[in-house]
């Protein structure tokens, strides 16, 4: 696919920092947005990556930049999807070339990369609640700069915003939250009237003559000022929204227009100058405003391939093998069909998990409850009490934010919820925010919790179907990101003995257990050292718990070296192999065994191979483990 010329930006050119952009003449940054957001089309054409979001938050971007003195006033993006003009108008333009890549830009503002990213985040809805921290530590150390925080509103969705806002209105603080609206549409903009309310609101005239009234009213009886400041509120909501705000303390601003510079600067400018106490700015934009494909498809392009300006094509390599997600969607789906009492329940991201396929089948039975984890565990919970059978599909990075719901309102209560964990492992370009590493580990612990892992996608399809047959309690299965190995696919999957593995080939003195993805790869190593004499056995544990302690204990009787390989952080899998063994005294007779797990550090991002290799989990490490373990008999055979 060729890539375009770069487009014109004499402006920008001149920009390196925002004090750069804040030297410029207010007049000129309308053209400074037009070739922002050019320069960030062509940035992500080269790279793929984060497109839609940024686009829609260029002029709020200019703006911010323009009116706060930056980085010393402070500015937070949630998540951080929506960060990339940030990036280029704060000295990182010509790295926005890496963004994503190994060795490049992250895809989300991260504190060790600038300055001007004063806090880093993957997950969303923690903006609000990171700008009080700081807010209330400038007034700690006497400082009066600024802290802006950027959240969009499908982060409101989340209780912890909420709980940020009840918070920050409690203590009064210094926090200025802007409400990217471009979705919700909680209200829009209706032209020039709601900018002429916004800008009066905001300015200092008509904030003083608030405080003066507030200061006469505190003098009279008790029902007179209560009812002078209902009055107050639901005059200015009626006509500027924003209500539920005020109730919790934070003084509202808006609906404005986004995308108008000119209706942008003296709101920030007014709110910046006057006052204290926490205040919302409430600004509607469009995602992917200003490119036609992005506009018109807007969730295919929140995350992008490489692609044609022009055409706005994208150039996504082609699989023979389907992806591991769709794989569980249309198992799910083949299922449901059978089975009237499955429903499936995503937090915010359905066509993320495959349940967009499972909605168009079952839109009854399907419920996106938003950025919400711990409310879809126990939504799940209460379904499960009723005789339904719940499918969370969550992300494993995501997952951790519900782990008190998991224990208390899952696992306590024995409740037969399903946990389609997707994502586990590396996850490539979102690097270490996204990796799903740590979902065995944490639910391993939890009694009548049964864990499974998926080799492939015909193990994907059966794990799916022992789920639904599965009433004994929760139950969990993890898969990759990305495409399947290309096995054949069984017509429909067939329920797993719990706790129960499988032998993939036979072997004699070295055995490799493979939980989950790396099976492919446990294979590979196995046929490379039989080409050294090393005969090998590998096997596809399937169960993390219950273990299959037959296998364990057959693999450590017969073999002198036993591999533990798992694509998930330390405390998984191998930790409970590990700890079994030992309490029943299969390590006494010298054997030699060897955990491979994610190394003890967030592995940052790069091509999903590159981060398996990086990590010592590919196939060159699995049988450079067993030369390890094998020492001087190693060297033996190599020469022999």
């Amino acid at each position: 696919m060729p890539l375009s010329q770069r487009p014109s930006t004499p402006l920008l050119d001149r920009i390196a920092s925002p004090a750069d952009l804040r030297r410029l003449p207010e007049a000129s940054l309308r053209q400074v947005a037009d070739e922002l957001r050019q320069d960030l089309i062509d940035a992500v054409s080269r790279t793929g990556g984060h497109l839609g979001a940024g686009l829609g938050v260029v002029e709020l971007t200019v703006a911010i930049h323009a009116v706060f003195d930056t980085p010393a006033d402070r500015l937070i993006w949630d998540v951080g999807h929506q960060a990339y003009p940030h990036k280029i108008l704060t000295g990182r333009r010509e790295a926005m070339r890496t963004v994503r890549q190994e060795g490049g830009l992250s895809g989300f503002a991260k504190r060790t990369e600038s300055e001007f990213d004063p806090f880093g985040a993957g997950h969303s809805s923690t903006s609000i609640s990171a700008g009080l921290g700081m807010a209330v530590a400038s007034e700690l150390d006497g400082r009066r700069n600024h802290v802006v925080a950027v959240i969009g509103d499908g982060a409101m969705s989340a209780g912890m915003a909420y709980e940020a806002m009840n918070n920050a209105g409690a203590l009064d603080a210094r926090l200025i939250v802007i409400l990217n609206d471009n979705d919700m549409s909680i209200a829009p903009p209706t032209g020039a009237l709601s900018a002429y309310l916004a800008r009066l609101v905001s300015g200092r005239t008509y904030r003083s003559l608030r405080d003066r009234a507030k200061t006469v009213t505190r003098r009279l009886p008790e029902f007179v000022r209560e009812g002078a400041r209902k009055t107050e509120e639901y005059t200015r909501g009626f006509f500027t929204g924003g209500t539920m705000f005020e109730e919790l303390g934070f003084y509202y601003v808006g609906p404005i227009d986004g995308h108008d510079v000119d209706h942008l600067l003296p709101v920030l400018k007014n709110v910046r100058d006057t006052g204290d106490g926490p205040v919302l700015i409430h600004v509607v934009t469009r995602k992917g405003k200003g490119y036609p494909p992005a506009e018109a498809s807007a969730d295919k392009y929140h995350g992008v391939s490489k692609f044609d300006v022009v055409t706005g094509a994208q150039a996504k390599p082609k699989s023979n093998a389907p992806s591991y997600t769709k794989v569980f969607a249309e198992t799910l789906i083949q299922e449901a069909h059978e089975d009237e009492r499955i429903v499936a329940i995503n937090a915010a991201m359905p066509d993320g998990t495959g349940l967009d396929l499972f909605g168009q089948a079952f839109p009854k039975r399907t419920f996106d409850v938003g950025i919400a984890e711990q409310h879809a565990v126990t939504f799940a919970a209460g379904l499960a009490t009723e005789g339904f059978k719940p499918f969370v599909a969550i992300y494993s990075t995501f997952l951790q934010r519900a782990y008190d719901q998991i224990v208390h309102d899952v696992a306590i209560q024995h409740l037969p919820v399903r946990f389609a964990i997707d994502r586990a492992g590396f996850v490539g370009a979102d690097g270490p925010t996204h990796a799903g590493s740590f979902d065995t580990g944490f639910l391993c612990p939890l009694p009548g919790m049964v864990v499974m892992a998926a080799a492939d996608e015909a193990e994907l399809r059966h794990m799916v179907r022992t789920a639904v047959e599965h009433d004994g309690g929760p139950i969990s299965f993890r898969y990759p990101r990305g495409n399947g190995t290309g096995v054949e696919m069984p017509e429909r999957g067939k329920a797993l003995e719990i706790g129960r593995g499988r032998i993939v080939r036979e072997g004699s003195k070295v055995a490799i257990l493979s939980f989950g993805s790396r099976l492919a790869e446990a294979v590979a190593a196995a046929e490379e050292l039989e080409g050294f004499g090393l005969s090998t056995t590998v096997a596809d544990a399937r169960f993390a718990k219950p273990l299959d302690t037959d296998l364990i204990g057959r693999l450590a009787r017969e073999h002198e070296v036993l591999v533990l390989i798992e694509e998930g952080a330390s405390g998984g899998f191998a930790a409970q192999v590990l700890e079994h063994m030992a309490r029943h005294g299969l390590m006494d007779r010298g054997l030699k065994v060897r955990p491979m797990t994610m190394p003890d550090r967030f592995v940052d991002h790069a091509a999903p191979d590159a981060m398996i290799r990086a990590s010592g989990l590919d196939r060159a490490a699995i049988v450079e483990t067993v030369f390890r373990a094998l020492g001087d008999a190693a060297q033996r055979v190599m020469r022999a």
